[in-house]
């Protein structure tokens, strides 16, 4: 009996201790992002703004009564659903993680958010996948986006092109959710306008040759050709074949192909092409472009103002809630993002918990000027811009 008594002992003492240490240990979060893949050059800078937010909280004091928050990475490979089902999956049973921030491309965040973040019950904040479908997807209510969806930028394109003069387009897509819901988005969107669409095709990434494609698109006929594409992949294979056979002088460059590895790859075949790339001129951004230089990586660079916006409202969302578990923080994500209260910008991550901890309202309004509108769905705004010898140049704002 005494034997018996002791192991019980010993079983409730090792049961105490690891109940503290999950109660008092480091919080995990995943951040999920493909490299490599279609956008390696775009997201090793969406995981440093968001490890930048997760640094501020940290020096802030951590949340949860001092917990620091520690990044854990997943590969989604941007294209691959069971590699990165597998690499959410590491993510939440080894790694103990309830809040993702990612992921990157469409159809992987599809993926994981059906197969690991609802069986699981983790929340799910993308900063960069836009279909129109995840809004109306059964998630429970885990998933959340600070980057607009295509059904926004498809109305945003038709409105640069028409300002611009443009009402006779070819349109070529990369052959994924993402490329396909832009796609149908603006043709729908354009030709709602009075616009004509000569020919929408798809593309596959990863080929070495597009000439038979751009072949189809120049028999189409088209003023500019929009390119629906990935910019480390076949959008640019699209553009480079359209170049060297004469096909098209201007292209249209939706989010996906905003990056500077484009304009290095492509040189000045590019002058005279423009596009559009979540942004905002608010007073956020500039305060978050700082601090991204400090922390040395690029700031201007597609979706990073969104990666720090996520990681922000995920801690801010846990903090609030007083819990790490999914649920609880998905039901505080769209009560810390919009009015009322206090407007929260980045570098005031930890005014923001100090407000939060003495029981005041946030809107959380960060670097990519959050509103969210519904699950699943954000506002959104969208930086117009040209590219001008070799440098893309900020003409306004949608």
């Amino acid at each position: 009996m005494k034997t018996l008594l002791t192991a019980t002992a010993a079983t409730a003492l090792l049961t105490g201790a690891a109940f503290a240490d999950a109660h008092s240990g480091p919080i995990k979060m995943g951040i999920i992002l493909g490299v490599p893949g279609p956008l390696e050059t775009i997201t090793p800078h969406m995981g440093d703004a968001a490890e930048m937010a997760i640094a501020e909280v940290n020096e802030a004091g951590g949340i949860l009564e001092g917990r620091m928050v520690e990044a854990v990475r997943g590969d989604s490979t941007c294209i691959d659903a069971g590699a990165a089902t597998a690499a959410a999956e590491r993510l939440v049973t080894s790694e103990g993680v309830t809040a993702i921030m990612g992921a990157d491309c469409s159809g992987v965040t599809g993926a994981i958010l059906s197969n690991v973040a609802v069986p699981n019950g983790a929340v799910m904040i993308s900063p960069s996948a836009t279909p129109p479908g995840p809004s109306t997807a059964e998630d429970n209510g885990l998933f959340f986006r600070t980057a607009p969806s295509d059904a926004r930028q498809g109305t945003v394109m038709t409105e640069v092109l028409m300002d611009r003069g443009f009402n006779n387009v070819a349109l070529t897509y990369t052959n994924n959710d993402y490329g396909k819901g832009l796609a149908d988005a603006f043709q729908a969107a354009f030709e709602e306008a009075g616009g004509t669409v000569t020919i929408s095709t798809a593309h596959e990434d990863g080929k070495a040759d597009y000439s038979a494609e751009v072949a189809e698109l120049d028999a189409a006929g088209g003023d500019i050709l929009v390119v629906a594409g990935y910019v480390d992949q076949g959008g640019l294979g699209i553009i480079q074949s359209s170049l060297d056979a004469g096909s098209f002088e201007q292209f249209v460059l939706p989010d996906g192909m905003f990056g500077q590895s484009l304009i290095e790859n492509i040189g000045d075949g590019l002058n005279g092409s423009f596009g559009q790339v979540p942004g905002t001129d608010s007073e956020g951004a500039a305060a978050f472009i700082e601090l991204g230089n400090g922390a040395g990586f690029d700031a201007t660079s597609s979706f990073t103002a969104e990666s720090y916006d996520a990681a922000a409202l995920l801690m801010l969302a846990m903090e609030a809630s007083g819990s790490t578990a999914g649920a609880d923080i998905a039901g505080k994500v769209m009560e810390l993002a919009n009015a009322p209260g206090e407007q929260i910008f980045p570098g005031e991550l930890a005014k923001a918990l100090e407000i939060i901890r003495g029981g005041g309202d946030i809107d959380y309004v960060g670097a990519s000027a959050v509103e969210l509108i519904g699950p699943g769905e954000s506002a959104g705004n969208y930086r117009e811009y040209d590219i001008t010898d070799g440098e893309v140049v900020t003409t306004g704002f949608r």
